[in-house]
């Protein structure tokens, strides 16, 4: 009894030191929902994605909490997005390595709500905050590039585009820009990874390859906008971030021919 009793303080003791213990128990419901869309029927599969919705539209409000006009609204959306994509691009690995894999998505999930709540409090990164919006942009585009093939677009190219759109408003409202001047912004980002994503069709190189130049397009994009807002010349941002995605696209190319 005694023995119980000191376990139960202990436990109580480590859930006051975690950030609303919320928070990780729906993360490890999306990352078991995610890998069980990864051995399923694609009907299956579609309603894996549901309940991701369904999960992350959970963690939005029972973890997030209430809405702040300097922070945006598309932060409640990137907990389902990141769910999505960690349930199409598991179906990538192999079937018993990927099952290793459960407890690390877990943990990541549950660090894009973590970030938010920094965020919130006026701690977070932003570069990690990027870096998240680039990977789970990467996994939602590898997964579904996979699933339809490429040279099926426009549909999976309009379905990465629409996982891209509330990562793009997040980008935006991280760096300040709210309202209808935001929704600009995300639309053009949307725009230019759909466009890289294209071009990169086109030249039939691996899908891997179409999901990283996607991705890269996205952090690049997002880059060049943080530069010019802090005054530095377009010909200047031009140069440095074309010439990322530029450099990109030939290493594609190389891998592709070899």
């Amino acid at each position: 009894m005694i023995a119980r009793i000191f376990g139960d303080r202990r436990r109580l003791a480590i859930l006051r030191r975690v950030d609303r213990p919320a928070a990780a128990i729906l993360a490890i419901a999306q990352a078991v929902v995610a890998a069980t869309g990864w051995f399923v029927e694609p009907l299956w599969l579609a309603v894996a994605v549901a309940a991701q919705l369904v999960l992350g539209g959970v963690v939005a409000v029972r973890v997030i909490g209430p809405a702040h006009s300097d922070l945006g609204l598309a932060r409640y959306a990137i907990p389902a997005t990141a769910g999505i994509s960690a349930t199409v691009f598991g179906r990538l690995i192999p079937g018993g390595l990927s099952l290793l894999l459960v407890p690390i998505v877990a943990v990541l999930l549950w660090s894009v709500t973590y970030l938010e709540l920094r965020l919130e409090r006026g701690t977070g990164g932003r570069t990690v905050g990027d870096l998240l919006l680039t990977g789970i942009l990467f996994g939602a585009a590898a997964g579904l590039l996979v699933w339809f093939g490429s040279r099926s677009w426009p549909t999976p190219l309009l379905l990465v585009a629409a996982m891209a759109l509330p990562l793009a408003m997040r980008a935006a409202e991280a760096r300040g820009t709210m309202g209808v001047e935001g929704v600009g912004q995300a639309l053009l980002h949307v725009l230019v990874v759909v466009q890289v994503g294209i071009g990169a069709a086109l030249l039939n190189v691996p899908i891997i390859v179409i999901a990283a130049l996607i991705a890269l397009a996205f952090y690049t994009w997002g880059g060049a906008v943080d530069a010019l807002r802090q005054g530095a010349s377009g010909r200047g941002v031009a140069v440095e971030f074309g010439a990322l995605v530029i450099l990109g696209l030939i290493v594609g190319l190389f891998l592709y021919r070899g």
